[in-house]
């Protein structure tokens, strides 16, 4: 199952490394990446490939919760299935 994950934040050290970190704890392979910092913001996006992973989705999203509360970043992670839903309507 492939997967969206954003990333927003004040930008700081080691969000990067954290939220990669976490991914491959995880058992997660990035498949894509995309960052910049937009003034004193952080942004990435990533397509993850969770085909992988042990345990469930639900699993998935309380970790990166947990190290988002410790980077102190916002994290969202969407099925791919919701964004092709969204171009075939």
């Amino acid at each position: 199952m492939k997967t969206i994950l954003t990333v927003i934040g004040k930008d700081q050290t080691g969000i990067i490394a954290g939220i990669s970190q976490k991914l491959y704890e995880l058992n997660i392979n990035i498949l894509d990446v995309s960052q910049t910092i937009m003034d004193e913001y952080f942004t990435m996006i990533m397509l993850l490939d969770l085909s992988k992973i042990n345990g469930s989705f639900e699993d998935v999203k309380l970790a990166l919760t947990q190290t988002s509360d410790k980077l102190k970043v916002k994290v969202n992670l969407q099925r791919e299935e919701i964004f092709d839903a969204m171009h075939r309507l």
